[in-house]
């Protein structure tokens, strides 16, 4: 069975960062897509930022509200993905979950939870000010 298994959260101050880890066994992180999203308290599940892995090379996405602080990269060998997270705020606060799955090279897909069918269950990470 595919298993996804995510740490590395905890609680930090505004400004500071954080990295997660999810360590996947069997087939999953040879899937087309692989992502980071997060669920902050009372709202929906939101895409972070994913990778899709292309014939030719690998592209990877971001939201709009990480860009330029949050990193995702991956370690095929170790059957690794990561999310390097800086600059951090108390609005990064949620429950991060990683996922794989098989999605369209589109942000707004890759982005989308509908297309990942393995998952985590997450870790929290908790930012205050």
């Amino acid at each position: 069975a595919q298993q996804l298994v995510e740490s590395g959260g905890g609680s930090v101050q505004a400004g500071g960062s954080l990295r997660l880890s999810c360590a996947a066994s069997g087939n999953t992180i040879s899937s087309r897509c692989v992502g980071w999203f997060r669920q902050p308290p009372g709202t929906e599940r939101e895409g972070v930022a994913a990778i899709y892995r292309g014939d030719a090379a690998d592209y990877t996405y971001y939201d709009d509200s990480v860009t330029g602080r949050f990193a995702i990269s991956q370690d095929k060998a170790k059957n690794t993905l990561y999310l390097q997270m800086n600059s951090l705020k108390p609005e990064d606060t949620a429950m991060y979950y990683c996922a794989a799955g098989e999605c369209w090279n589109s942000a707004a897909r890759a982005l989308d939870d509908a297309y990942y069918k393995s998952w985590g269950r997450g870790t929290q990470v908790t930012v205050s000010s």
